[in-house]
């Protein structure tokens, strides 16, 4: 487990880069918080770390948001609309056995369909200041491949 003190958004998406620049096709990355403390920031550096130039909003209605313009295809998914289940309907299997990265927010709403090994990470505000940027990004990986990469962060 690797813990990050956070306190602005540059720097949040700063990490997601560095992990976008080492990520491999087939790795599935959950991100889980609370609404507002920085996933879909985060993804937008996974995103700048692919090389992808595009403009990376939540997918919140739409589910799934195909990016295949980098060096790898960003499957950025935001499940919090299946918190009442269906997440075995959406054929997730196929994006987790393909040639991208999976980039999950919410990930418990589909825990039933996850991958065995992932890297995980969580995002805790640090006060109950709701402007307030200061954040814990807690990373855990499920396996040695996934603390190769934590240890490069």
């Amino acid at each position: 487990m690797k813990t990050f003190k956070i306190n602005n958004s540059e720097t949040t998406q700063a990490l997601g880069q560095r992990l976008g620049q080492i990520v491999s096709p087939g790795d599935v990355i959950l991100l889980d918080g609370d609404l507002g403390a920085g996933k879909t920031t985060f993804t937008k550096g996974i995103a700048l770390g692919l090389g992808i130039q595009r403009n990376i909003k939540s997918p919140t209605f739409t589910i799934i948001r195909e990016y295949k313009t980098g060096r790898l295809p960003l499957y950025h998914m935001d499940v919090y609309r299946l918190e009442d289940g269906g997440g075995d309907e959406l054929g997730l299997d196929e994006y987790f056995n393909g040639n991208g990265v999976c980039v999950i927010e919410w990930s418990q709403f589909v825990a039933n369909e996850l991958p065995k090994n992932h890297l995980t990470i969580s995002f805790k505000r640090d006060d109950s200041n709701l402007d307030s940027t200061n954040r814990t990004i807690t990373i855990t990986a499920s396996d040695a491949h996934y603390e190769g990469m934590m240890a490069q962060l």
